[in-house]
């Protein structure tokens, strides 16, 4: 029965192309995810918050949030869009195409997309934040956590671009190294931002 579902929505797949699309969803919120979780373990940090339960609240409070706000706008998205190419397919072969093969796969894609959608920015923001947990357990200390949760979303970023690469075909150096210059970017600018607001308090 499980393998008999698993080769339909393969299918499914291959009809509704939702493979590409997936992908890109899952680079491009799995890196936003990092990079929210990098800018609010960092606020916290320069403001001396040490206390891991305010990072792991707000951490986990964002992913529900990128989470919940990812799948539904995927979907809605991708529900316009593949209503619309039905629709069309159906103009040109004069046809019912809702309960046929085109219309269950694109049904399947706009659910699958939506959920790659909302959640690979959580998983990406609850790896970043999790040093923190282990700081809740008395394992390590909070500083310890704050340099590990750095490495954390620099090693998603790094992965991401090793990803890409393999997906286009190129120098996987060159593309894990523009992640990190990205990730690198954004913690100066974040440290940068929470200071000059700090002092401005």
């Amino acid at each position: 029965m499980i393998k008999k579902k698993i080769k339909q929505w393969k299918k499914y797949s291959e009809i509704s192309g939702v493979g590409t699309i997936t992908r890109r969803y899952f680079v491009m919120n799995a890196f936003d995810g990092a990079l929210t979780m990098l800018g609010v373990v960092i606020g916290a940090f320069v403001a001396g918050i040490l206390n891991p339960t305010p990072i792991i609240s707000a951490g986990i409070a964002g992913s529900i949030a990128m989470g919940a706000s990812g799948m539904s706008g995927a979907y809605m998205t991708e529900k316009a869009e593949r209503t619309k190419k039905i629709k069309d397919l159906e103009k040109a072969l004069l046809t019912d195409l809702k309960d046929g093969l085109h219309g269950k796969s694109h049904r399947f894609a706009t659910v699958f997309a939506a959920l790659v959608d909302g959640i690979s920015p959580a998983i990406a923001a609850i790896f970043v934040i999790s040093p923190f947990f282990l700081v809740k357990l008395n394992i390590i200390p909070s500083e310890i956590a704050f340099y590990a949760s750095v490495g954390l979303t620099l090693f998603v970023l790094l992965v991401l671009g090793i990803y890409l690469a393999k997906i286009s075909d190129e120098s996987m150096i060159r593309y894990g190294l523009q992640m990190l210059l990205v990730g690198i970017v954004t913690a100066i600018i974040c440290v940068g931002t929470s200071v000059a607001l700090g002092g401005n308090v």
